[in-house]
């Protein structure tokens, strides 16, 4: 099939790869590129990745911009694929291909439809996680689903793991329903209305924890999911700091949440609503990662400010 691939993010490259291994893709719509941290160019791995398998790249500033849908449908693909784009796609866009537009989806949809699915499922505690390969139409993420794979989520499961172990599934189904397509034998599925829930964008407010509201549980959830970004901030003796990993653990009973419990080696343990939290590693403000142990030394010394 000739195909119109769109995507961004890391999750979406092995997609790519298999489109370009078994199909024709005409071109690879992509965002433009964008400042990222201290004035660094934001990683571009789909662009990258395209790149390197020799295919053209457009990256037009808003892909529902009649010139664009224009510009695209005169391309004549068989089928838009789209995974982890970041843009909604159009209905003018995605109807008039044969095939119309074939998105892969992080969750197990009705469950998490949204931006952030994967974090979503580690802070709600799910047991198991998936990919969908569902036809796009109008709603978010409300069309049919071709086909979904599930996945287990581990107890020390991480957003960056997660995503690189849902990539490859969804790479391997998205292959599957695109043959199904070619030869006439894929059946889209409607979603079940029961069972619904939305991941939407997170912000740097998600990452912030406030000890006295949260048990141990809810923390390891955090900083477990909300990698890379936005990132987990708690307050460690005054301090807030951004808390690189942890885990739950036991703590004595009465120590005030917020306040240091215990320790163990060169973590520290901080009693939460519920059981401790052990910090492993942290980084304090303006400094390199470090373990806990290590900026109270420097605190109670001066050598960290504040």
């Amino acid at each position: 099939m000739r195909l119109v691939f769109c995507g961004t993010a890391t999750f979406a490259v092995p997609s790519l790869r298999a489109c370009a291994a078994h199909h024709e893709v005409a071109a690879v719509v992509t965002r433009a590129d964008r400042p990222g941290s201290r004035g660094r160019p934001a990683p571009r791995p789909v662009a990258d990745a395209a790149h390197d398998l020799g295919l053209e790249v457009l990256t037009p500033a808003r892909i529902g911009a009649p010139e664009v849908v224009r510009d695209l449908l005169g391309l004549t693909p068989d089928c838009l694929v789209v995974a982890a784009y970041g843009q909604i796609l159009p209905a003018p866009l995605i109807d008039p291909p044969p095939h119309g537009a074939v998105n892969v989806h992080a969750s197990l949809l009705p469950r998490w439809r949204g931006a952030s699915p994967i974090a979503h499922a580690i802070l709600a505690g799910d047991a198991e996680t998936g990919v969908s390969i569902m036809r796009m139409e109008a709603g978010l993420d409300t069309g049919p689903v071709y086909a979904s794979v599930h996945l287990p989520i581990a107890s020390d499961a991480t957003t960056p793991l997660l995503t690189e172990q849902l990539a490859e599934l969804g790479a391997a189904e998205l292959t599957s329903v695109l043959h199904g397509l070619e030869a006439g034998t894929a059946v889209a599925t409607p979603q079940l209305e029961e069972g619904v829930t939305y991941a939407p964008r997170l912000s740097r407010a998600d990452g912030r924890v406030d000890w006295a509201a949260c048990g141990a549980v809810d923390v390891d959830r955090m900083v477990r999911a909300l990698q890379p970004w936005p990132g987990v901030v708690a307050t460690l003796e005054g301090v807030d700091v951004q808390i690189q990993a942890g885990a739950v653990t036991a703590t004595a009973p009465g120590v005030m949440p917020g306040a240091v419990a215990g320790r163990e080696g060169e973590s520290v343990v901080v009693a939460t609503r519920e059981h401790g939290y052990r910090l492993d590693l942290i980084t304090p403000p303006g400094k390199r990662a470090m373990t806990p142990a290590a900026f109270l030394r420097g605190r109670r010394s001066g050598e960290v400010s504040r």
